[in-house]
């Protein structure tokens, strides 16, 4: 396709997109005159064994589309369209497409609940523009102040100086509360970065976050959603340093200063600053602790606390397909079930990709709403198949370690405030292309 051509469907595609928001009934439909894809019951069979499971709520937000606000497993089955896995036990999860913002499967998708670390995805993506990487600051102990017990943490220590560089890492690779902290303090204090977080997920239509904590740390009243916490992915991945940072396997981060030995001269003694080697907490990104590292994995952001369990958005590129992952909260007994869940459904969604009609649309940020729609177009207009009652079935294997080969989203954009559109590529970093095979 000519890329004038290509620019101008984009172009078209993207005006489209707020009047498909604007129509959330449409993507509850097949097509017309068939029924509407059945609801699934709110409960998975894998559900740990005696253990009663919360419901989600019975009315929630239908951002995206109205079958997104439904509870239970919501998707479109249809002639050649694969079944979904069995082993899902996740409160809630979505598979959508990373380019096009279709979402091609969900479960209890706008379920407001407790999002641990993920949150810091949202953290990073209203930050980063504003703190340069190069940047240095000495550490003080009114900045640590406030970071909650038991934390995950880099291991920041007060009076050392670290760069922001030095400081994003720990928050992506250890998902260290310390260095996202230090970041607020010098972005001007955690009040302050909570009000700008907020402001920013209202931003992207993220509505079901409300923000506490910068950290994700558990908190009365902070929520998201697997919805919000894939749009906020979306959004921090076209930022350059976003996508390096979530998919760097390990780095090395700045330690104390030596000290001379016992019975070594202090007189001449230079201290050398020491490092130590991090690695991501990203099991399908680094295929540690007996997780198999997942073949075209490129990011995206873990998290663990009491209340939240186990959450995860991940995204993975095959075959020039993109997809978002977000599991939240698995109440399966499966050894790393977060992550064995995330592999699961993207492995369905790439067999599904083409053939699946979506049920609903991961919406654009509020000032993306720029330009009217001429023509308005039904959410899954050009899927196939009839819709069915929801099945499950086995997803075979992950495929084992790979190198993702790069991201390229010509339909992953934004739109300026002066209302025209910003094409952007979506390449991964070179260290993701030099990542060795498993």
């Amino acid at each position: 396709m000519p890329a004038l051509k290509k620019t101008a469907v984009t172009v078209l595609a993207a005006a489209l997109l707020p009047v498909i928001a604007a129509l959330p009934a449409a993507a509850a439909t097949s097509a017309p005159g068939t029924p509407e894809a059945p609801t699934a019951s709110a409960d998975s069979a894998a559900d740990a064994p005696g253990k009663k499971q919360p419901r989600p709520p019975a009315s929630m937000s239908t951002v995206g589309g109205t079958v997104l606000g439904k509870a239970g497993t919501q998707v479109h089955l249809g002639a050649g369209v694969p079944v979904l896995p069995k082993k899902l036990s996740g409160r809630s999860w979505i598979v959508a497409d990373a380019e096009s913002g279709d979402v091609l499967a969900s479960h209890n998708a706008h379920w407001r609940l407790p999002p641990a670390s993920t949150l810091k995805m949202l953290f990073a993506d209203t930050l980063l523009p504003k703190l340069p990487a190069t940047e240095q600051h000495k550490v003080t102990n009114a900045d640590l102040a406030g970071v909650g017990a038991g934390s995950s943490l880099v291991g920041v220590k007060e009076n050392l100086t670290y760069s922001v560089h030095d400081l994003w890492l720990g928050v992506f690779l250890r998902s260290g509360n310390d260095a996202v902290h230090v970041l607020s303090s010098m972005n001007g204090g955690v009040e302050k970065t909570v009000g700008e977080m907020q402001a920013q997920a209202d931003e992207l239509q993220a509505l079901d976050t409300h923000v506490v904590t910068p950290d994700g740390y558990d908190e009365k009243g902070q929520v998201s959603s697997a919805y919000d916490l894939t749009l906020i992915a979306r959004s921090g991945l076209q930022k350059k340093e976003f996508r390096e940072y979530s998919s760097t396997q390990s780095a090395k981060f700045p330690g104390e200063f030596s000290k001379p030995k016992e019975g070594e001269k202090k007189e001449g003694f230079k201290p050398v600053r020491e490092n130590f080697e991090i690695q991501n907490t990203n099991r399908l990104l680094t295929g540690a602790n007996g997780v198999a590292q997942y073949r075209g994995i490129a990011g995206v952001k873990n998290g663990s606390t009491t209340h939240a369990g186990n959450t995860f958005t991940g995204v993975a590129e095959r075959d020039g397909k993109k997809l978002l992952v977000t599991v939240m909260n698995p109440s399966s007994t499966e050894a790393h079930a977060v992550y064995q869940e995330t592999a699961r459904l993207l492995d369905w969604g790439f067999a599904a990709s083409g053939k699946v009609k979506p049920v609903g649309v991961l919406v654009p940020p509020k000032s993306a709403r720029t330009s009217p729609s001429p023509a308005p177009t039904q959410v899954g207009e050009t899927g196939g198949g009839h819709a069915s009652t929801v099945a499950a079935a086995n997803s075979g294997g992950t495929g084992g370690a790979g190198v993702a080969l790069g991201i390229t989203g010509g339909a992953l954009v934004l739109l300026a405030g002066t209302g025209y559109l910003v094409n952007r590529r979506w390449p991964l970093p070179d260290l993701v292309r030099r990542r060795p095979r498993g």
